[in-house]
């Protein structure tokens, strides 16, 4: 039966987000670059809409609920979703996606967990930020070493991996932007600066503003 959270206008799949959440970006990525048409629900995470909640009790972005009241609540499986259904750029078909996924998984896992306390250091006074980055850089280092191989993370286009990690390595440059352009990984700079002048990025930032149940549909995706 589907969800009683489910948009009474269901021309298009739903998608609970917020513009910055890394893990949000890169589910806007996918759709955007599957040219799929989505309802978009910008939300505030200090007040979480019942709708979000009833359609993921966890409460986090991205959600996307389909037209059949189906959801997926994981960032990567969203990314799949969209992809399966249309792949123009061939993001899964580069024949990498094994060592996409291993990329993945070590973005999502240690390096985000070093992310996050190079972001908020203060909050983690276990070791000194300067610590949770050298931790971070390891991360890093990898990326440089595949970038100075080929132009992208698995090969010579722009794919699933680039998609999936580019937000987090946007955030980790972020913290502090002198040390990040002076750092000793210029194929990586190149590699984010390339992404944040794109006309993909400048769409997937689009400013929306908070959803309300009875506010207007905002659509993304297919232009």
């Amino acid at each position: 039966m589907p969800s009683p959270a489910l948009t009474k206008n269901n021309s298009y799949p739903v998608l609970y987000s917020f513009r910055r959440c890394p893990y949000a970006m890169r589910a806007r990525l996918a759709i955007a670059t599957a040219q799929i048409t989505v309802e978009l629900r910008e939300i505030e995470l200090s007040n979480k809409p019942e709708a979000l909640l009833l359609a993921s009790p966890k409460g986090t972005v991205p959600v996307l609920q389909l037209q059949n009241g189906d959801v997926i609540d994981e960032s990567l499986e969203i990314m799949f979703w969209a992809l399966q259904q249309h792949d123009p750029e061939h993001w899964l078909e580069n024949g990498e996606i094994q060592q996409a996924k291993e990329l993945i998984l070590w973005n999502d896992g240690e390096f985000k967990y070093h992310l996050d306390r190079y972001k908020y250091a203060d909050r983690y006074p276990e070791r000194s930020e300067l610590e949770y980055r050298q931790q971070g850089e390891l991360f890093l280092a990898e990326l440089e070493r595949r970038l100075n191989q080929q132009s992208f993370l698995c090969g010579n286009h722009f794919a699933l991996a680039d998609a999936a990690i580019l937000p987090f390595i946007r955030q980790f440059a972020a913290v502090d932007s002198v040390w990040f352009e002076e750092s000793p990984y210029p194929a990586l700079q190149q590699w984010l600066n390339r992404f944040l002048s794109s006309h993909l990025f400048d769409k997937v930032m689009t400013k929306y503003i908070p959803w309300k149940p009875d506010a207007q549909a905002q659509l993304f995706g297919k232009e």
